[in-house]
């Protein structure tokens, strides 16, 4: 916000005139004035700024020792001065300075004047010499009769004479200034006389202060010096001290320098062996790489020859395909037609067939995965028994207690279930079932001490651990109790079954077994706390290592609740131990820490739970601890080399995986066969290792579909306990024994045969693989026969838990003697009538020479040739044939069924024929055939109608035909066009299409037709055809292009240039005749929004002139920046205060209580698997239903609950920002700091008429031709300002609005320094006449820094004014708009001015009178009331006193402007308010106050309402009178003057009265003159009026009584007066006529006088003496 200072233009005034404001006080004005304000002490004394080093210095004497400070010196008598007098001598001492200085300023001045008047006064006699001379030259003239000279010389005459009655004027203005500036010099040099007795004794105070000041310096001085001594001493001894502490730090680093390089050496030794040691690592690690990367080329190359064998080995396969699919046709044709012979409709009995096929393949499918799951089954079935018999074989080591908690089920189950699940008897199962547990009853009773959210995975285990306990609670010998105890069980076994069945249905739901209760009517579900981790996890533990978790249990209920500790489970008794402290009593949401310790001494699993109790019941948190366990696995299972030839070696690797932390050792074994346990494992990979290519998957056999799904879909089994490692490769054994059907598929062809000789392991057979480590196992294929090859191994371990891995290879090998190397011989990408060759590779294994003949198919002999085409391969030799391709633009035509138009590829099959050889050699010769065309979208390309003074750019689009890259080049390009990008040169990627832009500048106006040859990479031309016609428009700019330099952001740049009209125009497209030039009309066309201004942007312009241009750059903030930068602010501002709500809506800790269900009473919100109703479920999902859901806070009270939802925090309207809003002018801020720079070019049009308007309709608008058009390319960068206006909301307008003439109005702006550097700040000169003006100085500003400037507004006209303020720096040059309107202010009074008379008053009381003055103005206006008496202006010593006095009372009756004033110095006449301003359209109230001390009838004085432009709202002559009793007297002639002296009056020694003389009172003549009017010899009787009053005052309430004494005797000399006596009420008056009537014996000329009293009876009697003188005269009206 600026500041106004508004400050009244009188002050200014005052200071501009008179004596300046000096206070000088000698002592008697000290005396008086501490005798007001009090005496001054040395606390309340303050200094002024000026002085405050004099406080300084006092505070010093004071704090010395020995008490003699500068202040404290005895000035003569001895004694000590007051700082207080001190002070008063230096006031004293500025105060004479200032007045001195101000005496020799007006010396100055008064010199000045003098020196201008004497100039003045030569000029004028100079001016009166040359007025002689032109006066002799005139009359000379005249004489000679020379006219035209004399009028040229009175003329010269004439000037003279004006020019001298200037100069007399001038000096009669110097003449006048310079009396008042000596008047002025003259007071004060009385001034200065008066005070010199002042000065002298401050000249002696400062002397006597001079002398104490020194002599404190010297006392300072020897201070100082004893100083000095002591601190030379203590530096000394430091000097020492120093010296040996450096003795001491010399020695102490020589020691350390040799402790140094003693452990340099020993350092170097070791370095030097680390460095051997890191060379040899180095060594050895290149060694690896060379090996691996031979390996890997080893890899690559059998990988390429496998592809060769597998793809010969597909196309057979393909071949086989085909065959039996021409086959299937055939046969269902040939079934079609059968049927259709026989009368039965063929597609419905082919539907049925194959309905029933379908249905057969399901059933057999259903089968087969029903075998699997019985398989499944019945492995588990063993597996428990193994583990049984494990368990039964450790009882004998361990007593068994009491199993009164066991619950042993019967045999008949377990024979049922081997009934279900095998049709055959079964044989030794059935005799252990007896021994088994059902599945069920473990799974849910170990399920129901555990957390509801552990994995699947650990029910296992817990059915482990569960069939251990009872197996150890068995006693050795069985007694009677026992039989009792199994009745009781079976009588039992029904109920525990549901109790079962009802805890799986809890743990399902997701609940511990824990009773509900109710708190405070609500049921509670759940355990009343829960814990965090929820599962205590000891995850690969190590036997004798100490484990420590911490566990955070937080309280779940509703209410304040506790817990204690129980203790942990039996089973983890030994190992496990919790520290817990019980935190007491727990509000909802407190949490409490506890520790558990594990130690463990066995290396196993364990499990268990922590139990606590709490006051809404028992709860526990589980405990699992997993010991180290080896997680073994391979990408794939079974192997595929696919078809390849007798002879050829391919190997394949298979990875092994262990993801466990338990190293183990592994073997492969191939003795021992697959078996169904081992056929299950975990993989990380389920896809087979199928090495065929993608394009060659589509034709697999159905039997290798099938046979990849079933080894896909292998299932997931937990982790079990095993027996050893050779029992469990026995069980294996036995399994795929007994159950032989879950052999796969693929092993039981009967083409198959098992050669362990042709598959080989590689040469890692066995080792150890560490935790987290994988192993890369090598599998050989090196087929010998033709046939079929697997071999079946296994991965064996020793750890016991893990199974072997079961690894199924297999292979195909075939037998040619002849083979082609390349089966597909792939060309790639080929061209059109571009040759291509490649070499056809045969290989005979044949013993003798074979013949070959190549042969080529018809459609392909035109593009196609093989070299030779008969040819003889040698034993066991290779032959070359050469392949030659040329394919040519008929291809598409000629090989229809072989070449694809739309892709390109074309695939053709070629065959050699080897003698003696029944089936050929098929190869197959594949390519992509594409074109090298490169085309352009448009031909011809036409530029129009192009100006010689620009360019014109028109863009073709250029496109790659072909599928593969290609060059191409611009060449020969003539020099009026320029191709880009790159000057016409590049790549085109295949298919790619490009851009190119053609600029063409003409050179002359003419037709241009030429044509752009385009050359490809493959030396290929593409002629792109081109026409433009060059024009010379009308009009020439003098620059084209304007390039600004870098202007700052609410800077300005400006460039100059001509708009030319030539005086001939030249036709436009170069013909030979030229035209006379027409005037033409121009218009600049500037984008809405830009930066650029044009003046003058049109006009026009005749043949043979030219405008100026003025363009000017303005660079600004886009408004869209700074709406989105005020959204940003207003975002962040916005995602601050909802972080503030956040985190103070978590600070109160909240307890939601959800209402009841009606049908399931379940609180609504939570998610149950009640059917009774879908209350609960909705009440949940909609979050509308929470609301009047009370919220419990921390402190006790209900508060309404509002849902949190995820939705975004809406976006601030952009339309409620308004512009310069605090928000934008932030946003503005902030994207100055943050502006880096911006560059931008732009065009502006010129639009050129034809020529003017027609003349019949002036009105129409002239014809715009296009190519008269011209065009100015601008270059303008932007850059950060480095000075901003930080005030007035970033405003560069400041406004004073309206300003009433003659005031001042003072605003301020500041501008910052936003850039790196320093800125020397410099301004504009402002008009010196105008109403603005900059009242401080600019400064130099560091960066960051501030400046405000003052601008004031004194406006002396009523207008509107504007003016710009510059504010310069190195960089920029930053504008200011001043503008002000100036208002004429209309004030009005309720008094019109005149006389305004107070009548009387009683001394030393007041009477107040009120104006109101009217402000009508829209704008406020200052006033100041201004009485005469206490004006400046006033002439001193009275001289308008003096003026009235030496006027005649009769010539002058009225009194002078300033009458009598009060003796006690006071003003008898006061205004308040002096001074004010009135608001627009308001009115206000001046009380003037008379307030007499003294009797008199001659108070008066001047009130002048003057406003701040000093026009005077009205002047009223005041005027009042004052009494000392309330009866006063008014009327007849003025015996005394005005001006009533303010001395007291003179006392004289009178002699002493005698007692009647003191009784009687002093009596008030009056002096009443009647004039009679003698005309025509008739005597006018004259009438005079006196008028007898009475003053209303508050102690008097009656009025008043006169009375004339001896009034008859008035009537002899014809006076007569009426009424003679009466009554006179408070606050009014009574008139008194005095009439006299001349008798009839009057002689002319004579004075008839009397004299009576008039006594007035009030508050005291008072007695006038009215004397009456009558005469006659002429004169009198």
């Amino acid at each position: 916000m600026d500041v106004e200072d508004r400050e009244s233009p009188f002050d200014v005034a005052s200071d501009r005139c008179g004596l300046p404001s000096v206070h000088l006080s000698t002592d008697e004005d000290s005396d008086e004035d501490f005798s007001v304000q009090g005496t001054f002490t040395e606390e309340e004394l303050a200094f002024p700024p000026d002085l405050e080093w004099l406080e300084e210095l006092y505070e010093d004497d004071h704090d010395d020792v020995d008490g003699d400070g500068d202040l404290a010196v005895a000035a003569v008598d001895g004694k000590k001065r007051r700082y207080a007098e001190t002070a008063r001598m230096f006031k004293l001492r500025r105060n004479l300075d200032q007045l001195d200085c101000f005496h020799r300023q007006k010396e100055r001045d008064v010199l000045k004047a003098r020196e201008e008047l004497k100039l003045r006064r030569h000029n004028i006699e100079s001016l009166v010499k040359h007025r002689d001379n032109l006066e002799r030259e005139i009359e000379r003239q005249r004489a000679a009769d020379d006219s035209v000279a004399v009028f040229r010389l009175r003329s010269q005459h004439k000037h003279l004479c004006q020019e001298l009655q200037s100069e007399e004027e001038l000096e009669g203005h110097v003449n006048t200034g310079l009396k008042q500036q000596e008047l002025v010099l003259r007071e004060v040099e009385v001034e200065l006389a008066r005070f010199s007795s002042l000065r002298q004794e401050v000249q002696e105070e400062q002397r006597v202060f001079q002398a104490h000041k020194n002599q404190k310096a010297s006392t300072r001085l020897q201070q100082e010096r004893k100083a000095s001594q002591n601190l030379q001493l203590k530096m000394q001894h430091l000097k020492q001290k120093q010296a040996a502490m450096l003795k001491k730090e010399e020695a102490e680093c020589q020691t350390k320098i040799e402790e140094g390089r003693a452990n340099r050496k020993i350092a170097a030794k070791y370095l030097k062996e680390t460095i051997r040691r890191m060379q040899r690592q180095d060594a050895e690690k290149q060694q690896q790489r060379r090996e691996f990367l031979e390996k890997r080329i080893q890899a690559v190359n059998s990988l390429k020859s496998n592809i060769a064998a597998t793809q010969e080995s597909l196309r057979v396969q393909q071949s086989r395909a085909r065959v039996n699919a021409q086959k299937e046709e055939v046969r269902q044709t040939q079934l079609r037609e059968s049927l259709e012979a026989r009368g039965i409709n063929s597609i419905k009995h082919i539907y049925q067939q194959k309905q029933l096929e379908e249905i057969k393949r399901k059933q057999a499918e259903f089968e087969e995965r029903q075998k699997s799951k019985r398989a499944e089954i019945v492995a588990k079935i063993l597996q428990e028994e193994q583990q049984v018999k494990s368990r039964k074989r450790q009882q004998a080591l361990v007593p068994k207690p009491s199993t009164c908690h066991k619950v042993p089920l019967p045999g008949r189950a377990s024979e049922k279930l081997l009934r279900y699940l095998a049709p055959r008897p079964p044989s030794a199962p059935v005799e252990r079932a007896p021994n088994l547990i059902r599945f069920s009853d473990v799974s849910s009773s170990s399920s129901a001490s555990s957390d509801v959210e552990d994995v699947e995975g650990t029910v296992p285990q817990e059915e482990e651990h569960q069939r251990l306990a009872d197996s150890l609670a068995e006693p050795e010998f069985s007694g009677l109790w026992e039989q009792n105890q199994e009745k009781l069980q079976n009588k039992k076994r029904a109920p525990v079954q549901s109790e079962v069945k009802q805890e799986e249905a809890a743990m399902g739901g997701g609940a511990l077994n824990i009773p509900a209760k109710k708190v405070h009517g609500t049921e509670l579900k759940g355990p009343p706390f829960i814990s965090k981790p929820e599962v205590v996890f000891f995850k690969d533990f190590e036997v004798g290592i100490i484990y420590k978790k911490k566990i955070a249990l937080t309280n779940v209920s509703y209410v304040t609740n506790h817990c204690k500790l129980l203790g942990v489970s039996a089973r983890l008794k030994d190992f496990l131990s919790i520290s817990f402290a019980p935190p007491g009593s727990l509000s909802t949401g407190m949490s409490c820490d506890m520790q558990a310790v594990f130690q463990p001494t066995i290396n196993e699993d364990l499990e268990g739970e922590v139990h606590f109790e709490s006051a809404l019941g028992p709860f526990s948190v589980p405990v699992r601890c997993t010991i180290k366990k080896c997680e073994l696995e391979v990408d794939s299972q079974f192997l595929d080399f696919g078809s390849h030839v007798v002879g050829q070696t391919i190997s394949r690797i298979i990875t092994l995986t262990n993801k466990g932390a338990l190293a183990t050792l592994f073997s492969l074994d191939t003795s021992s066969r697959l078996s169904p346990e081992t056929s299950r494992v975990q993989t990380a990979s389920n896809v087979s290792a199928n090495t065929r290519q993608e394009e060659s998957s589509q034709h697999t056999t159905s039997e290798d579909r099938s046979r990849s799904v079933s080894m896909g879909t292998v299932e997931l089994q937990p982790e079990q306990e095993s027996q050893e490692f050779s029992e469990a490769l026995h069980t294996g054994s036995e399994a795929s024994a007994t159950d032989p059907e879950i052999i796969p598929e693929g092993c039981a062809s009967s083409d198959v045969h098992s050669d362990p000789g042709d598959i080989s392991l590689g040469s890692v057979r066995e080792g150890e693989i560490g935790p987290f480590q994988s192993l890369q196992l090598e599998v050989l294929f090196s087929p010998t026969i033709p046939g079929t090859v697997k071999l079946d191994f296994h991965i064996i371990f020793s750890d016991l838990t893990s199974k072997p891995i079961p690894i199924q290879v297999r292979g195909d090998a075939v037998s040619v003697p002849v083979r082609v190397v390349q089966p597909s011989i792939d060309l790639k990408i080929c061209m059109f009538d571009r040759l291509y060759q490649d070499s056809i590779v045969v290989q005979s294994r044949a013993s003798s020479a074979l013949r070959l003949t190549f042969e080529v198919c018809p459609e392909m002999r035109k593009h196609m040739e093989i070299l030779p085409k008969t040819a003889f391969v040698q034993a066991q030799c290779s032959f070359n044939a050469q392949l030659k391709f040329l394919p040519r633009s008929s291809l598409s035509k000629d090989a229809k069924d072989l070449f694809d138009s739309d892709t390109g590829v074309l695939e053709v099959p070629m065959a050699v024929e080897v003698a003696g050889q029944v089936m050929p050699l098929h190869f197959t010769v594949q390519a992509v055939v594409t074109s090298s065309e490169l085309r352009f979208d448009r031909t011809p390309v036409d530029f129009g109608l192009c100006s010689i003074y620009q360019s014109v750019k028109s863009s073709v689009r250029l496109t790659n035909l072909s599928l593969l890259p290609q060059d191409f080049g611009f060449l020969s390009v003539p020099e009026f066009i320029e191709v880009q990008p790159n000057d016409g040169f590049g790549t085109l990627l295949p298919q790619e299409t490009l851009e190119i832009d053609l600029i063409f500048s003409a050179k002359k106006a003419k037709e241009y037709n030429f044509q752009l040859r385009c050359k490809s990479g493959f030396n290929r031309d593409f002629i792109l055809s081109c026409r433009a016609a060059g024009v010379r428009p009308p009009l020439q700019l003098s620059h084209s292009l304007v390039q600004f330099g870098a202007t700052a952001i609410g800077d300005k740049s400006t460039a100059v240039l001509h708009l030319i009209h030539p005086k001939k125009t030249i036709p436009p497209v170069g013909k030979d005749a030229v035209a006379p030039a027409a005037p033409r009309l121009f218009s600049f066309s500037l984008p809405e929004g830009s930066d650029i201004s044009i003046a003058p942007s049109a006009g026009r312009l005749l043949p043979g002139e030219r405008c100026l241009l003025q363009v000017t750059f303005r660079p600004r903030l886009p408004d869209q920046d700074i709406q989105e930068e005020a959204l940003r602010l207003l975002r962040r501002v916005e995602l601050h205060r909802l972080e503030e709500q956040e985190r103070s809506r978590h600070a109160e800790q909240e307890v939601r209580i959800p209402p009841l269900c009606f049908h399931c009473h379940v609180h609504a919100g939570v998610r149950t698997d009640c059917r009774c109703c879908i209350v609960c479920v909705c009440v949940f999902m909609c979050p509308e239903a929470l609301k009047a859901v009370p919220v419990v806070t921390a402190k006790g009270k209900k508060a309404p609950v509002i849902p949190k939802t995820d939705q975004p925090t809406e976006s601030p309207n952009p339309a409620e920002l308004r512009p310069w809003s605090e928000r934008q002018e932030e946003a503005r801020a902030s994207l100055l700091h943050s502006f880096t720079g911006r560059y931008s070019e732009s065009t502006v049009p010129c639009f050129v008429s034809d020529g003017d308007p027609p003349e019949d309709d002036p009105q129409a608008q002239p014809a715009w031709s296009a190519f008269n058009t011209l065009h100015l390319r601008l270059q303008c960068p932007a850059v950060q300002p480095p000075l901003v206006v930080t005030s007035n909301s970033a405003k560069n307008v400041i406004d004073f609005h309206q300003v009433a003439v003659g005031e001042r109005v003072i605003k301020r702006f500041t501008v910052q320094n936003i850039s790196r550097e320093t800125l020397d700040l410099g301004s504009s000169v402002l008009d010196v006449h105008g109403p603005f003006s900059l009242l401080n100085a600019l400064r130099c500003i560091r960066p960051g820094e501030k400046h405000t400037l003052v601008v004031a507004f004194s406006p002396s006209l009523e207008k509107k004014y504007c003016e710009i303020l510059e504010v310069r720096s190195q960089k920029m040059t930053l504008e200011m708009t001043l503008s002000g309107v100036a208002v004429v202010p209309a004030v009005t009074s309720s008094h019109p001015g005149g006389v305004l008379d107070f009548g009387h008053v009683l001394q030393k009381e007041c009477a107040t009178h009120v104006l109101k003055l009217q402000n009508s103005s829209v704008v406020a206006v200052g006033f100041r009331a201004l009485l005469a008496s206490l004006s400046p202006s006033r002439p001193p010593g009275g001289a308008d006193g003096l003026a009235s006095l030496l006027r005649t009372h009769t010539d002058s009756p009225v009194q002078p402007a300033v009458g009598s004033q009060n003796l006690n110095g006071l003003s008898v006449f006061s205004a308040v308010p002096a001074e004010g301003s009135v608001a627009p359209g308001r009115s206000l109230d001046i009380a003037v106050t008379f307030r007499p001390d003294h009797p008199s009838v001659n108070y008066s004085d001047r009130l002048t309402v003057e406003l701040a432009n000093k026009s005077k709202v009205c002047v009223v002559d005041v005027k009042g009178a004052a009494s000392s009793h309330n009866m006063y007297l008014l009327g007849g002639d003025v015996l005394t003057v005005p001006i009533e002296s303010l001395l007291p009056p003179p006392t004289t020694r009178r002699p002493p009265l005698k007692e009647p003389e003191l009784k009687e009172k002093p009596t008030t003549p009056v002096l009443v003159t009647l004039r009679a009017g003698y005309s025509a010899g008739v005597i006018t009787p004259a009438v005079r009026e006196l008028q007898v009053g009475c003053i209303a005052t508050q102690s008097v309430k009656k009025g008043g009584d006169f009375q004339w004494d001896n009034a008859a005797s008035l009537q002899p000399l014809g006076f007569s007066v009426e009424p003679g006596r009466g009554s006179v009420e408070p606050g009014h008056q009574r008139t008194v006529t005095v009439t006299w009537v001349p008798h009839s014996g009057y002689k002319p000329y004579e004075v008839v006088q009397t004299c009576l009293p008039l006594t007035l009876t009030g508050d005291e009697t008072n007695v006038y003496r009215v004397t009456l003188m009558a005469l006659v005269s002429t004169a009198a009206d």
